[in-house]
C-alpha cells in the first residue's frame, strides 16, 4: 500500500472519533476541526515514521490542545456570538452541561478524562498518549471525577 493510501485509509477511518476527540478538548467545533487538520498534517508528512497512527494522532491532539490553551491564556478569543446557534451547532441540554463541566477542569485533569472515558482507552493507554506517568492518570482522574460529578448534580437541580 502507497504511503497516500495508508494515510487516506487512517483519515476516513479516525477522523470522525479523532474529531470528537478534538471537540472535547478545546470546547469548540471550528477550533477542533483546525486543531485536526493541523495534527492530520504533521502525520502526514512523518506517516512512514509513525508505528501507531491512533496513539500518535490522540497525543498530538492532546498536546495541540493544551498548547492552545497556554496560548489563549495570553490572548484572549473575542466569541463570535450568535454564529454557532445560526449553524445549527447547539448542543442539547444534558450536553450542554457536560461540556460546561469539562471547560471547568485544569487541562490535564480534562485530557485525562477525554481520552479515558470519552475514548475509552486504558490506563496505560492514556498515559502513553499523554506522555505522563500511570500514577498521574490516576491522580487526575482521582481529582477530576468527584468534580465534574458535584457540578453535574449542581446542573441537574430543578430551578
Amino acid at each position: 500500500m502507497a504511503r497516500d493510501e495508508g494515510f487516506d485509509v487512517f483519515v476516513l477511518g479516525a477522523s470522525r472519533r479523532l474529531l470528537r476527540t478534538a471537540f472535547l478538548l478545546v470546547g469548540d467545533r471550528g477550533t477542533a476541526e483546525d486543531l485536526l487538520q493541523d495534527v492530520l498534517e504533521r502525520m502526514y508528512a512523518r506517516w512512514s515514521r509513525i508505528d501507531d497512527p491512533h496513539a500518535y494522532a490522540r497525543r498530538a491532539i492532546a498536546h495541540a490542545a493544551t498548547n492552545r490553551w497556554r496560548t489563549r491564556r495570553r490572548h484572549a478569543e473575542v466569541p463570535l456570538g450568535e454564529r454557532d446557534a445560526a449553524a445549527g451547532t447547539e448542543p442539547e441540554s444534558a450536553c450542554r452541561d457536560v461540556l460546561a463541566a469539562l471547560a471547568t477542569l485544569p487541562p490535564g485533569q480534562r485530557a485525562v478524562v477525554i481520552l479515558r472515558f470519552f475514548d475509552d482507552l486504558s490506563i496505560d493507554q492514556t498515559a502513553a498518549a499523554l506522555g505522563c506517568s500511570t500514577g498521574t492518570v490516576k491522580s487526575q482522574t482521582a481529582r477530576a471525577l468527584p468534580r465534574l460529578r458535584a457540578l453535574l448534580a449542581f446542573a441537574e437541580e430543578p430551578c
